[in-house]
């Protein structure tokens, strides 16, 4: 449990870098994203209520690891702004962004 509340400080100092703002845990919800069949990302997500940002009140927020050797962490904090609602909507902007994000790089848009 105490690896837990380390990931969740790490994940609000991300947030206070990121966006300039405070950000107070408020839950953890498991989140099984499943497209044409197959698992784009099972995990946990974590919800943080923000305080003193300009356009939101909520943001989502979990980390992987990063890395050749996965020797890095990266973090993921995705505002609550529409269309992003939930932990789960959250979750399918980001990899949406990213899916798009590749296909600009290899030239198949």
């Amino acid at each position: 449990m105490l690896k837990k509340w380390d990931d969740i400080a790490r994940l609000e100092a991300a947030i206070m870098q990121l966006h300039g703002c405070g950000a107070i845990w408020h839950m953890t919800v498991r989140v099984h994203e499943v497209a044409r069949g197959q698992t784009v990302w099972k995990g946990e997500v974590e919800i943080f209520n923000l305080k003193g940002h300009p356009k939101a009140e909520r943001c989502y927020g979990w980390s992987h690891r990063n890395g050749k050797k996965d020797e890095g962490e990266r973090f993921v904090i995705v505002l609550e702004i529409s269309p992003v609602e939930s932990a789960l909507t959250a979750v399918r902007q980001h990899y949406r962004r990213r899916q798009n994000k590749r296909k600009n790089v290899l030239g198949c848009v």
